[in-house]
């Protein structure tokens, strides 16, 4: 059963409001790329080693988030472009339906549960983690 336009604009909702968050958030965390947390930690003199890899963690952190960010926008737009093309609820692995319940947890999701599942485990081992 293909979304019907009551779904569909609950979900173009959920992804505007999501976006715009997103948006402000990374305005936010950029605006803040000079927080004074860092300027204190940098600015003290004299700084030792300690403070000055502190001060590197936290500035890697804020771009980490970004990037994450700036990642869940991408995937926002990404969808839009699926709504409007008409593929949008529909697995890019096997075609099927992507269920409305999975869509309103994930909107994002290009998978229905089971091609992602499967999609995790093949893809499981690739995965490193950074940091």
């Amino acid at each position: 059963m293909a979304l019907n336009q009551t779904q569909l604009t609950k979900l173009k909702r959920e992804l505007d409001k999501l976006y715009a968050a997103l948006l402000e958030e990374v305005r936010d965390a950029l605006e803040k790329s000079e927080n004074q947390q860092y300027v204190e930690l940098i600015g003290r003199e004299p700084a030792d080693s300690g403070d000055m890899a502190t001060s590197d963690e936290l500035a890697d952190l804020n771009l980490t988030i970004i990037d994450r960010h700036v990642a869940q926008i991408r995937d926002i737009e990404a969808t839009h472009a699926r709504i409007k093309d008409g593929s949008f609820g529909v697995c890019i692995d096997c075609r099927g339906e992507i269920g409305f319940e999975r869509l309103l947890a994930y909107p994002t999701a290009k998978r229905c549960f089971t091609c992602q599942r499967q999609h995790e485990k093949t893809f499981a081992e690739r995965a490193t983690p950074t940091l």
